[in-house]
Order: C-alpha cells, then sequence, then structure tokens
C-alpha cells in the first residue's frame, strides 16, 4: 500500500473522530490509528528499498559507463599503435583518442552528475515526506493522549 494512501486514512480518521467541547482534540479510534501506524511501518522500508534499488541502480550506470569509457580507450590505444609507422597518422591517431579519451570522462562525469542528482532529488523527496508523516503521527499520539495538536519537537 502506499504511504499516502495511510496517510489519507489517518486524515480520515482524525476527521471522523469525535471532538472535544471548548478544545482543538479530538477523540480518535486508538485500534483504527494503531493499526495505520502498523502499516505504515511496514510501507515505509518498502519506500527506503525503492531508494536502495535506485542507488544500485546509479552504481551500476556508473560501472557501466567507467567500462565503455575504458573498451573505447583501449580501442584508441590500440588503433594508435598499429599506425605508429607513419609520422603523420599517428599523429591523428593520438589526436583522436586524446579526444576519445576526453569525451569518456565527460560522458562519465555527466552521467555520474546526473545519476547523483537523481538520487539526491528522490531520497530529499523520500525525507520531506516522512518527515512530513512522522510529524503527523506525532501530532495523532498527542491528540490521542490528550495533548493537542502542537510544534513538532523534531
Amino acid at each position: 500500500m502506499d504511504i499516502l494512501k495511510l496517510v489519507d486514512q489517518m486524515e480520515e480518521i482524525l476527521n471522523q473522530s469525535r471532538p472535544i467541547p471548548f478544545t482543538h482534540n479530538v477523540v480518535v479510534d486508538e485500534d483504527r490509528m494503531l493499526d495505520l501506524i502498523d502499516q505504515m511501518r511496514v510501507v515505509v522500508p518498502e519506500e527506503v528499498k525503492k531508494a536502495e534499488q535506485i542507488l544500485v541502480q546509479r552504481d551500476r550506470l556508473l560501472a557501466q559507463a567507467q567500462e565503455e569509457a575504458n573498451r573505447t580507450l583501449a580501442i584508441a590505444r590500440e588503433k594508435s599503435d598499429q599506425m605508429i609507422e607513419r609520422e603523420a597518422i599517428v599523429q591523428a591517431a593520438q589526436s583522436r583518442a586524446d579526444q576519445l579519451q576526453m569525451q569518456a570522462r565527460v560522458d562519465l562525469s555527466d552521467e555520474q552528475r546526473d545519476a547523483d542528482e537523481y538520487v539526491l532529488q528522490t531520497l530529499t523527496k523520500l525525507e520531506v515526506e516522512l518527515d512530513l508523516y512522522l510529524s503527523q503521527v506525532r501530532n495523532g499520539i498527542r491528540a490521542v493522549k490528550g495533548q493537542g495538536p502542537g510544534p513538532d519537537p523534531s
């Protein structure tokens, strides 16, 4: 189940709760709220697993890019060694090998930056969502304990 659906259910429980007159507090069905919290405990690790999978994919992409760069460099070196007998051709091959090497480094750097940016965005979004859920759960717990919603202590 999606964590956002669970948060919606929690909000629904709070909306359906009986208000305590002259306060901002409500009486919440403890069993339903605890059941929802248990479901969240199951779902949040799934979201973390998804983030870990993204990190694994990033590492795989970086390894593939490095492997391709190494292959490109090896091919460029091999070609330049075969053409060593002719000065003009050797210079052209060396120039091309340097270009391929530079392009491979640029490509690797770009892919690594893009992967890191994607992972950072995903993890930042997950962090924000988890902070929101944690705040909502704490407010719900305070409401259940009769303290009323207040500022997030974290």
